[in-house]
Parts: structure tokens; C-alpha cells; sequence
């Protein structure tokens, strides 16, 4: 039996695809047959599709959930009614907010209090009820006046984005620097270090440079390290790194006699050295207006969270794997169990893609689905594009063969 998992939603759309898969763990063995469970919030998210909230409906949804982004806790009618002109009386908008409840959008955490949103709840209101989010001029001005003081250096661009996306938000900012093996290739290099390493240099279109140390058994001489450099790169300039990871093998079959070792060297390499560096990419902003969320109140929520984000593999399979097929500098927002990770079902997390030359990089916001999320989406976006550079001028490195890289 196939299996699958719920699809996700991006700002301002429909759910655009409601089941893409199930987990394994929603199929049950119920009477020697496979029985597949439907998740509650699904159930009710094809009611929604099939029958409209009313006006009234989405006015007292949205407030809810406003007034619980803004409180952090539950909303009852009578608060409701008496601090929004709604033209209704508390008993209209509670049975207005129990109707709410029946359809999945609200909840009682206990039995006396107020109501607060669910995940579907959370969902309707980024999809359909939330103002269009944007940052005021003001804010704007700033950020393009920061950021561009540091165009002319990625890496601390990236960090003070990241710390930027944090301190204005007060969640977890991230920014994944773009993917080297999506760019394509500028040159290759190879640069002789004390006996017996070289270091290979992989420079892409982008500005992104990766480097990789070696040990190799054969004495290099300069001329004949030099040709089989220019051979390699007449070769391979000019093609995407992934393309080369796998047709290398084919590209370079009649320099089998390289009397360097480079060329095998970088055959049995190759799964590396044209591929994204397993660590390095990822820029965290700080965590401290996050913990002083009322969610993270107690160790057990802090120790998970700090859990969560020092994993730096699980962080960038997080963010990148939200998007889909995301529009360059659109929001995606992903709420709850529709995050890929079961280590951040409790959390909401908002993404954008940026475009740096032919690569693609993602900026970030995680936070507890208790996020303002208007303000979450227009940092977001802001950021991403102004980190956008889908056509930059190619600076080449220096020549790290020169005698004085040596």
C-alpha cells in the first residue's frame, strides 16, 4: 500500500495539494485488512473545502487567533465581544466560537477557560484571514541601508541576516547560504600544499568557492599539474557541479594516463568534491527572544528546542525541505504536523528562497505556532529579497597557483 503525508500550504493559497502521501504510521491492521487513519485536522480541513466559513465565522476566527498571538492565552466571548465593535452579544459569539470548535479551528485547553486556535486554525488564518504582511518604510530603509554595507562579504551578509531575522522577530532566524552544487562551474584549481596534500578549489558562477584538502601520493610537477588543470577545466567550465558529479567518469575517460594522480584522484572524490560541504552553510541567529517565549517556559521545551537547533544536518533538512517548488522570494509557512520532522511538529516555520546567481539559498523563522505570523512573513520575504542576486558579475579568484599561494 502507498503511503503518504500531508502536503503544505503557502501564503495567500489554497491547500494546493491536500495528501501527497501517508506515513506508514497512520496505516492500522484493523480485521486482517490495511485500514488507513485520517488525521482529525485532515477531516476537517475537507470540511472547510467543502463548506465555506460564514462571514462571521472568520471575523471571530481571526480575532481569536490575534488575541492569542498577542496573549499567549485563552480567548473568551465575553473579551471578545466587549473589545471589538462586532455588533454581537457574548452569547452570539460564543455559540459562534463552540460552532468554531465543532469544525476543528478552536479548542478548550480545560474546561472552564477560553478558547485558543488549533493547527487548522492557525492554517485558515495564514491561507485566508490574516492583513497582507509587509514591514513599514521605515524598517525597510534600514534593512537595504544595513545589508548593502556588507554586499561585498557573503559570510558575514549571512550571519548579521540571520541575527537580523531573530532580533526582529523574536524567534529563531536562519539563513542556508546557496547550495554550491546547484551553481555552475567557473574554475577548477588545484593547489599544492606541504607533501604530501593538495587542495582542491572548486569556484562556482555564484561567488561560492569550496575547498577540499587531500593527501596524494605522487610528486607534483608544476607543468604537469598545470595541464591536466587546463584539460580539466576545458572539460568541465561552464556545467552544473551535479551534472559533473555524474558524468565526470565519462568526461575524462582518455586521461586515464595522468601522470599527476589529479584526475583519479577526483574520480573516486567526485561525491565531494561536486557536492553541497556537510556542515558550513547554515547561519543561526540568536535564540534569546525565542526562550522568552511563554512556550518555553519550562526545561524540558528548552532543553528540546536547544536540542533542535544545534543539530545542524536536521536544521537545513527542515528549512530546505518546506519549500517545494516555493516562487523565488515567496513565503512558504509550514504549522505543525505539516513540518517534516517529528522533532518539530509543535513548531511553525516560515521560508523564503533567494536566488544568488544560479544558486539558491533559503532565509528562515522558526518559532511555536504562536507566531505573528504577518511579521514572521514580511521578514522573511523582505530579507529574501534583499539577498536576491539571480544575475551578479563573476569576479574570479585570485590564482591560487601563483608562487606566493604556495
Amino acid at each position: 500500500m502507498s503511503c503518504c503525508r500531508r502536503g503544505v500550504s503557502h501564503v495567500g493559497g489554497e491547500f494546493v495539494k491536500m495528501v501527497h502521501a501517508y506515513d506508514n504510521s497512520r496505516i492500522r491492521r484493523a480485521g486482517g485488512k490495511d485500514v488507513v487513519v485520517i488525521p482529525d485536522a485532515m477531516v476537517a480541513a475537507l470540511h472547510r473545502l467543502t463548506h465555506p466559513l460564514k462571514a462571521r465565522e472568520q471575523t471571530v476566527l481571526r480575532l481569536v487567533v490575534r488575541s492569542f498571538i498577542d496573549t499567549a492565552g485563552p480567548v473568551g466571548s465575553r473579551t471578545l465581544a466587549r473589545r471589538h465593535a462586532l455588533g454581537l452579544s457574548p452569547a452570539s459569539v460564543r455559540n459562534t466560537m463552540g460552532d468554531l470548535e465543532e469544525l476543528g479551528y478552536l479548542r478548550h485547553p480545560y474546561t472552564s477557560a477560553g478558547r485558543m486556535p488549533t493547527e487548522l486554525g492557525y492554517r485558515v488564518f495564514v491561507d485566508d484571514l490574516m492583513e497582507l504582511p509587509e514591514l513599514s518604510a521605515v524598517e525597510k530603509r534600514l534593512l537595504k541601508a544595513k545589508l548593502d554595507r556588507l554586499m561585498g562579504d557573503e559570510d558575514e551578509l549571512f550571519r548579521e541576516s540571520s541575527r537580523i531575522l531573530s532580533r526582529m522577530s523574536s524567534l529563531f532566524g536562519v539563513v542556508l547560504s546557496p547550495k554550491i552544487s546547484t551553481g555552475i562551474l567557473e574554475r577548477l584549481e588545484v593547489v599544492p600544499l606541504a607533501s604530501p596534500r593538495v587542495m582542491i578549489v572548486i569556484s562556482v558562477r555564484s561567488r561560492l568557492v569550496q575547498t577540499i584538502i587531500y593527501e596524494t601520493r605522487v610528486e607534483l610537477r608544476r607543468y604537469e599539474l598545470d595541464r591536466i588543470v587546463i584539460l580539466l577545466n576545458e572539460r568541465l567550465a561552464g556545467l552544473r557541479l551535479d551534472e559533473i558529479r555524474r558524468t565526470y567518469a565519462d568526461r575524462t575517460r582518455d586521461l586515464d594516463d595522468d601522470p599527476t594522480g589529479i584526475v583519479q584522484l577526483i574520480l573516486k572524490e567526485r561525491a565531494v568534491v561536486f557536492s553541497d560541504p556537510a556542515e558550513g552553510r547554515l547561519r543561526r541567529g540568536g535564540s534569546g527572544g525565542l526562550l522568552r517565549q511563554p512556550e518555553f517556559s519550562n526545561a524540558e521545551a528548552i532543553r528540546m528546542l536547544i536540542q533542535l537547533v544545534e543539530d545542524e544536518g536536521f536544521v537545513l533538512q527542515l528549512f530546505e525541505g518546506q519549500q517545494q517548488q516555493a516562487t523565488i522570494g515567496q513565503a512558504t509557512v509550514s504549522i505543525g504536523s505539516e513540518i517534516r520532522g517529528a522533532a518539530a511538529s509543535t513548531y511553525s516555520i516560515v521560508t523564503a528562497r533567494y536566488q544568488l546567481g544560479e544558486t539558491i539559498g533559503t532565509v528562515g523563522i522558526l518559532g511555536p505556532m504562536r507566531m505573528d505570523y504577518e511579521r514572521a512573513i514580511a521578514l522573511v520575504e523582505t530579507l529574501a529579497r534583499l539577498l536576491n542576486r539571480p544575475s551578479i558579475d563573476v569576479i574570479r579568484p585570485k590564482n591560487l597557483n601563483s608562487p606566493d599561494q604556495q
